[in-house]
């Protein structure tokens, strides 16, 4: 199939890679022009602008976006509509909002142009091994751009989830689902690299990839970090998020569902923003003043 592709950072650069040796055509276009060069070296089209770039598809026209939430994708998916017309689809394969989702549908729809929400995962890791892909909206828009799912998927790998926003919510909701495992594995092995004994955390991960109930894919990369450094020295430990952690508390809220586990490694991520937290000073304060335990002083 032939597709344009707008936005070429990790993900959509490693995706407009796996398309093409999948032998679909390509075109494509990010702001930066030597990130298109790279795609044409790939064996990509280039493509100047959005309307170069649509200009240089055959109807029905499919566009992937994968350029950042919010304001960036409101103005694409702005500016395609008056470039599409009915029949084409647009893919949004960023990390949405799925009620942004649920209305970028329902603009697109006005001029008869299909739109999908497909949250995508994989990371850095997808162009070899394949995407897995959550997509909502039509079942025609789906049916048309299926064999594009099929190349970026690994066998088993990609579905309809259902209408227009289905596809961010889900993969929303896996994103949550992936802040609690991140903070579960760092907090134990916080407590083994904390406790009494010498223990070589690498060779830890290591054995628990292999028969334990706790071996992941994730255990799997953290083996890979230990290995290039054993105490992480070169990392500092800050971590950010990009929203999908807020909304899925935030549906769990609305849906009166508890999830004290996603919620908490959410607020975890926001302590390790901290370089000294008042939080932890108002509790200092109170001690000394009820019990008049000792506190540090700055620069003590």
């Amino acid at each position: 199939m032939k597709l344009g592709m707008i936005g070429l950072g990790r993900m959509g650069a490693n995706m407009t890679v796996r398309l093409i040796r999948g032998g679909h055509e390509v075109v494509a276009f990010t702001r930066n022009p030597e990130s298109v060069a790279r795609m044409v070296e790939e064996g990509a089209i280039g493509a100047g602008s959005p309307e170069d770039l649509v200009g240089k598809l055959e109807a029905p026209r499919i566009v992937w976006t994968m350029i950042p939430a919010g304001e960036a994708t409101d103005a694409m998916l702005e500016k395609l509509s008056g470039l599409l017309a009915e029949g084409d689809v647009v893919i949004d394969g960023g990390n949405s909002n799925y009620k942004d989702s649920i209305r970028h549908a329902t603009e697109l729809a006005k001029s008869g142009i299909g739109f999908l929400d497909s949250g995508t995962s994989g990371g850095i890791w997808g162009l070899e091994n394949g995407y897995c892909i959550m997509a909502g909206g039509s079942q025609d828009a789906f049916a048309l751009v299926e064999p594009i799912f099929k190349t970026l998927a690994p066998e088993g790998g990609y579905m309809h989830t259902g209408p227009a926003g289905s596809g961010h919510f889900v993969k929303m909701v896996h994103n949550g689902i992936e802040y609690g495992m991140l903070a579960a594995y760092g907090e134990g092995f916080e407590i083994l690299n904390a406790s009494q004994f010498d223990l070589d955390l690498t060779e830890i991960s290591s054995i628990w990839r292999n028969g334990s109930v706790v071996r992941s894919w994730l255990l799997d990369l953290l083996y890979d970090a230990l290995q290039k450094d054993p105490g992480l020295e070169s990392i500092r430990g800050y971590v950010d998020d990009s929203g999908e952690g807020r909304w899925t508390v935030q549906a769990a809220i609305d849906e009166s569902v508890p999830a004290p586990v996603t919620a908490a490694a959410l607020f975890a991520r926001f302590a390790s923003r901290q370089d000294e937290s008042f939080s932890a000073k108002i509790i200092a304060a109170l001690r000394n003043e009820f019990g008049g335990h000792a506190v540090k002083k700055e620069g003590g």
